[in-house]
């Protein structure tokens, strides 16, 4: 006979570029857990306001029919080829088989994740995490390492007093390690005795102990929410109930072997007997069931009820309530524990591995910078002094105008500024200047200062030389708050060698995050390259990406150097522009995998998540959907506009272009500030000078950079009033000077040239919504002898006369629409900086029948050199 039991509770234990408008040329132009022996939901921080169950991860695991249909279902892995005339059959054949394989990745998440959205979340676990039940859990992924132990101020950096458990090596068969950090009891108080005592940190913590124990709360539930009757089985023994129904049918002496036993009449006889025995019995509140056998294979049972008492019972709701009593505050935890590590203590992982012990940081976590070493300090303010997030996200708007800014260097003063210096100083202006986003580089942690932020050491931390974690959230809230949205530069494209501080032989063994031998290291820059076909390497950067729109509120991000991780030879080889050359054998599958994971993790995150991609070689479908074989960026970085001109290229919609961006601040050269007017002490001969010159090109640079944008332009800090001086970070080559390591922000307050640069900047900006909403450029002028170039875009002429001597007092250039064209920006005018050569009479231009530049209408205008016009469409002329 088959034996009944009862579930039981578990018990737990307690190569940058620029566009050089200077040498123009006018000829030419990408579970953790669920194996773990530990269980997933008691790591989880108490602010978490829900918790997935075992068995919700259960119902979401879709069948492989199910992904199967889901994945085919309007995906089409070469659809963008065809879009865009792509013929190479070669091409194609790489993208179904790229398509392929990440379908088999995608099949090796479902064993060990529930879903895509789960295999990005791993920061949950990872790293020190407050678990409700007065402890602290530590979880690091090191296959590598043979035991770790958590050292730091909070135990005198002992390596045996907080170690990995003894079960299992302390660690799962994917080499992630469990180290469990017990709060410390008070002097002279007693530990909570119930394992499942919890302790709400974040939300009244004011709450006291209400001091109900659980047998009261037994009683209480027993009380006012079972019925009589219903609580029956809380009460028995864990067999009680199968004795008693073996009593019932066979009585007290009944048979004890199965040949005693005998044939036993089918279910609806022994029913039938029961209920005519039972007939004459008083009311009963137990559940008024019926048990039919209907004779079918598949449904044995067929329970009858009676519809009152179902539709009571499912109308009374769970009893969290009463569970909900025994939950303490963290008033009450404070008086009978300390914490086991207290808010800004340092600590490190110690790891004994096959090379030896290593002493690191850990990957997730905040980081101080203490001379050549960083240490990890455990950053849990209390709940009333933690940050709390006040502005909501700004909407997208149509155009993104991006103000590119490092926070340290953002100062006047030569020294590192910190975010809530930005914050009260540099915010305000940015929105004055007319942008709606910031792209902020250098912020996530790195070693060295002189490297801008591009040999990242910590992934998962804010740079502690500009401030805390809630130094830096309030940044981005304050930047929400006045409506613009703030990107990241992200660097997951390399990571820094540092072997004390960085991912380099975290575990003791040089495969962990990166590929061995010369495939795991950067020919050119000494950094160290992610193995993107491991899925415990995928957890951890698609984790990266999710943890810094939920915890710090990020709105996109400007993915760094694609090139480098697209291709083995980091991007180095030289392009001929031939198809093979996005598919041959120095093209990485699994980088452009990691881009595509990334993308569509991003995007069902939040649908107005913001990606950009950096890439020198334009990869094909950089910006088209997944789901018709491209990578899924929302915008891609041009790094020569002068190609823009050519032929307005393939989705230049999507194309974010810039005059210059934060390049010059890593590659020692000068920016065009510098080039064209800032070291000019003397004044030319004659009624021109340097400074005017200089200041009608760097007008003219941006201007036309920012008209034949995409929906996308960019401007580094400090541009947009022609910074005289190149960015320089302190480095042994300048003797750690912080000279050119800072804005000069006195230059805007000042009378001169910069503050009539920045007049005009401003009002360049506020051509963005009506410019950007309209078509295309099109570009029908391009005149080498006379160095004029015109387009048309919506109703917006444009001319720019680049010659160094001429100008026309009457020069025609086609138009599309007859009518009356209204002049609304002048780089020539004087409170620009400019001569004023343009009178108010010719501000209004009136369309001739000529048939010019292959258009039926033409315009005569004055055009004085070096200066650029945009003219309006204001009416229209019917002929």
């Amino acid at each position: 006979m088959a034996t009944f039991t009862l579930p039981t509770l578990p018990l737990h234990p307690s190569p940058p570029l620029t566009t050089n408008f200077l040498s123009f040329n006018f000829s030419r132009y990408n579970s953790l857990v669920s194996k773990t022996s530990i269980p997933t939901t008691k790591w989880r921080n108490s602010r978490r306001k829900t918790t997935v169950s075992a068995q919700q991860q259960q119902r979401q695991l879709p069948s492989s029919s199910n992904k199967k249909s889901g994945s085919e279902k309007g995906f089409d892995p070469t659809g963008f080829l065809t879009r865009h005339g792509i013929t190479d059959k070669g091409f194609a054949q790489f993208l179904r088989e790229r398509y392929k394989s990440l379908k088999d990745l995608k099949e090796q998440f479902f064993p060990r994740f529930a879903n895509d959205m789960e295999l990005s979340s791993g920061y949950e676990l990872m790293g020190l995490h407050r678990n409700i039940q007065h402890r602290l859990d530590y979880m690091e992924w090191a296959p590598g390492a043979r035991y770790c132990a958590v050292v730091g101020d909070f135990n005198g950096w002992s390596n045996t007093e907080h170690s990995a458990g003894k079960g299992h090596f302390g660690h799962d068969d994917f080499g992630y390690w469990f180290v469990i950090l017990q709060d410390k009891v008070k002097e002279g108080q007693e530990p909570d005795e119930l394992y499942f005592q919890q302790y709400n940190y974040a939300d009244d913590f004011d709450k006291g102990d209400s001091g109900v124990t659980i047998e009261e709360l037994f009683k209480k539930m027993n009380e006012e929410y079972w019925e009589p009757g219903e609580d029956r089985f809380l009460n028995n023994k864990r067999f009680e109930v199968p004795a008693k129904l073996y009593e019932q049918m066979f009585g007290p002496n009944g048979p004890q072997t199965e040949e005693e036993l005998g044939e036993i009449p089918d279910a609806e006889t022994r029913y039938r007997e029961w209920k005519e025995k039972h007939k004459d019995d008083p009311p009963s509140n137990l559940p008024p069931c019926d048990v039919i056998d209907d004779g079918k294979e598949y449904d044995v049972f067929n329970i009858i009820d009676d519809p009152a008492w179902l539709e009571k019972f499912r109308a009374k709701q769970p009893p969290m309530d009463y569970w909900l009593e025994l939950r303490k505050g963290r008033k009450a935890w404070s008086q009978k524990y300390n914490p086991c590590i207290p808010h800004g203590s340092r600590y490190r992982v110690y790891f004994n591995t096959p090379s030896g012990p290593v002493e690191t940081c850990s990957c997730l976590g905040y980081l101080q910078v203490e001379g050549k070493q960083s240490v990890a300090v455990h950053w849990e303010p209390p709940p009333e002094d933690a940050y709390r997030w006040k502005k909501e996200r700004p909407k997208v708007p149509k155009s993104l105008r991006i103000y590119e800014c490092h926070v340290g260097i953002s100062g006047s003063e030569p020294k590192v500024s910190s975010f809530s210096e930005f914050t009260e100083k540099v915010l305000p202006h940015v929105k004055e200047s007319g942008y709606n986003a910031i792209q902020l580089i250098g912020v996530i942690e790195h070693k060295d200062y002189f490297t801008v932020g591009y040999r990242v050491t910590n992934l998962f931390a804010v740079s502690s030389r500009f401030g805390t974690p809630d130094d830096f959230k309030r940044l981005v809230d304050e930047a929400h708050g006045i409506g613009m949205l703030v990107f990241l530069d992200i660097v997951h494209s390399y990571s820094a060698a540092d072997e004390m501080v960085g991912l380099s032989l975290f575990d003791g063994s040089n495969d962990c995050y990166f590929h061995t031998g010369k495939r795991g290291h950067h020919k050119y820059w000494g950094t160290r390259m992610f193995k993107y076909g491991d899925l415990d390497v995928l957890h951890y950067l698609l984790s990266n990406l999710k943890w810094w729109v939920e915890e710090y509120q990020i709105d996109g991000f400007h993915f760094h150097s694609l090139s480098s991780m697209i291709y083995t030879h980091n991007g180095f080889a030289a392009f001929t522009g031939d198809m093979e050359e996005y598919y041959n054998q120095y093209v990485d599958k699994d980088a452009l995998i990691y881009l595509i994971l990334a993308n569509e993790m991003l995007h069902e995150l939040n649908p107005n998540i913001i990606t950009i991609a950096e890439d020198a070689t334009h990869y094909p479908g950089l910006c088209e959907p997944t789901s018709e074989g491209g990578l899924g960026f929302d915008f891609y970085a041009n790094v020569s506009v002068v190609k823009t001109l050519l032929g307005n290229g393939q989705n230049t919609k999507k194309m974010l272009t810039y005059a210059e961006n934060h390049n010059q601040s890593i590659s020692g050269g000068r920016s065009f500030g510098e080039i064209l007017f800032g070291e000019i002490k003397e004044p030319f001969s004659g009624s021109e000078n340097m400074l005017l010159r200089g200041s009608s090109l760097y007008k003219m640079i941006r201007l036309i950079t920012f008209t034949i944008s995409g929906r996308a332009y960019l401007n580094f800090m400090g541009n947009e009033f022609g910074h005289p001086m190149r960015v320089e970070f302190p480095m042994p080559g300048n003797d750690f000077s912080f000279s050119l390591a800072n804005r000069q922000w006195d230059l805007v307050k000042d009378k001169g040239v910069h503050q009539d640069i920045f007049s005009f900047d401003k009002d360049m900006m506020k051509l963005d919504e009506r410019i950007f909403s309209k078509s295309l450029p099109k570009i029908h002028h391009v005149n080498d002898t006379t160095m004029v170039i015109s387009y048309i875009r919506g109703p917006f002429l444009f001319v720019f006369n680049f010659h160094p001597e001429n100008s026309y007092e009457r020069y025609s250039v086609g138009a599309d629409e007859a009518g009356e064209y209204q002049l609304i920006l002048d780089t020539d005018d004087v409170k620009y900086g400019g001569q004023g050569h343009l009178k108010d009479d010719v501000y209004l231009q009136r369309t001739m029948s000529n048939r010019i530049d292959g258009l039926r209408n033409c315009l005569e205008i004055m055009l004085p050199r070096r200066t650029a016009q945009v003219y309006k469409l204001t009416r229209i002329l019917r002929i």
